[in-house]
């Protein structure tokens, strides 16, 4: 599956109580619990990184920091005071992680980290300053897929090839037998592309007109991942020709002539029909050993077609819920703007008011302190209007870039479909013609 950069931006939620601060008095000695083992998933998966406080204690209104010491900036995500600070975050996990409210009420602070990549790898910290408590988290990030075995004449040869691409960590490739022992095979070609994932290609040689079953094997132990593809052949692969040459003396020379003309005729016919079968014997011993590999390709492409669909199908699922986030992110930055401009309205409301009583109290001396309290009031109004008219600034860039994203996503989802069908479409025909090759071939067994 080719990398989608998605931009899955959340904004400050509830902006009317952005400058109010909740409070949580908690008594007692709390620690960090994460989990020792590595977390391991796969390029593209949405996996969560295990952290919560114990005891457990309503989290929701406390800081919460979750970090990685090799990347600059460090902060992965950052949670304050039940604001996320997005400014602090580095870019390349922007969109992609978010924590459970529901679960902070129970002091479950487990990060979930949307659509893996590569260069996720590493250690995690999860912080909650108040308690001074933190643990950390090895995420191990992996990439599989089937490999596949092409054949290929040479002389009097038959070579194997395996191939597996798309794997990371470096994984391991090798051949056994029908028994399971180890095949000696060519060294293993292992190549790293531009995209960091590697593949592997392994090949053994065979002669024709051997009988072989033999298993090629990719594994990759840290993740604990193993790919396996089958490949078996029976009977002569060589199309195996005879003749026999007779020869017949016949002394014709005691026998009247008429009765020599009618042997020598039986005996050139026999001769023809003989070599007529023989013929049609190899022709079809040949034609059963094409029809066989032939078997074998399509057995091949069906395979490489069912993993291809696969991909597709999970490239496909994966869309659909990037676009229902999007969709959902939509609505809510929608009812922010909607909050930020009944506040504006509001804040010109107030203004307006105090700036007519400052009208009306101008001649007044007397009112001097009165009226440098209003125009306290009237400055600090200035500037929570400022903020609110920043942030529906904001709120209104993330809506259109929300809405570009949307579009992307649901061209790359209509795409995806189309490829999708045509997969199934030549699948099936692969199935046509797989079911075809067998009736043929049974057909040719039940004639010999």
């Amino acid at each position: 599956m080719s990398p989608i950069k998605n931009k899955h931006l959340l904004v400050l939620n509830h902006v009317v109580v952005v400058l109010l601060f909740l409070t949580q008095t908690c008594g007692g000695q709390h620690q960090m619990i994460g989990q020792t083992k590595p977390v391991v998933a796969m390029i593209g998966d949405d996996i969560i990184l295990p952290c919560h406080l114990e005891p457990a204690v309503d989290a929701v209104g406390l800081t919460v920091d979750w970090s990685r010491t090799d990347l600059k900036p460090r902060s992965v995500y950052v949670r304050r005071e039940g604001v996320e600070l997005l400014t602090e975050q580095n870019p390349l996990y922007t969109g992609r992680t978010s924590l459970s409210v529901n679960k902070l009420q129970c002091g479950d602070v487990s990060l979930k980290l949307s659509t893996v990549k590569l260069s996720d790898a590493g250690t995690y910290k999860c912080l909650v300053p108040k308690f001074n408590a933190e643990t950390m988290v090895t995420l191990a990030v992996g990439s599989v897929s089937s490999p596949v075995i092409e054949l290929t004449n040479v002389k009097n040869e038959m070579v194997l090839e395996c191939k597996s691409n798309g794997w990371y960590p470096e994984p391991q490739m090798l051949w056994v037998d029908s028994e399971g022992k180890p095949v000696s095979v060519e060294p293993t070609k292992n190549v790293r592309g531009s995209d960091g994932l590697y593949t592997v290609s392994s090949k053994v040689t065979v002669e024709k007109g051997q009988s072989y079953s033999f298993t090629c094997k990719v594994q990759q132990k840290n993740i604990s991942q193993i790919k396996e593809t089958h490949i078996h052949a029976s009977g002569d692969l060589f199309t195996i020709q005879s003749n026999t040459a007779v020869h017949i003396i016949i002394n014709l020379a005691v026998c009247l002539i008429s009765i020599g003309t009618v042997v020598i005729l039986i005996w050139k016919c026999g001769q023809k029909k003989t070599r007529i079968k023989t013929n049609d014997e190899d022709e079809n011993e040949l034609h059963q050993t094409e029809m066989e590999e032939k078997s074998h390709r399509e057995c091949d492409e069906k395979k490489r077609l069912e993993d291809e669909l696969q991909n597709k199908e999970e490239d496909l699922k994966h869309v659909r819920q990037t676009i229902k986030k999007l969709m959902e992110q939509k609505t809510c930055l929608k009812n922010q703007r909607e909050k930020l401009n009944t506040l504006l309205q509001e804040d010109k409301t107030e203004k307006k008011e105090i700036q007519n009583k400052l009208e009306k109290e101008k001649p007044k001396l007397d009112k001097g302190h009165k009226m440098q309290k209003r125009k306290d009031k009237k400055a600090d109004l200035d500037k929570r209007t400022e903020v609110h008219e920043e942030l529906l600034k904001t709120t209104e860039k993330l809506m259109e870039e929300t809405d570009d994203i949307i579009i992307q996503m649901t061209e790359r989802k209509g795409k995806l479909e189309k490829d999708k069908e045509q997969i199934i479409k030549h699948l099936r025909e692969k199935q046509r013609n797989e079911r075809d090759l067998e009736e043929t071939l049974r057909e040719t067994s039940e004639k010999h």
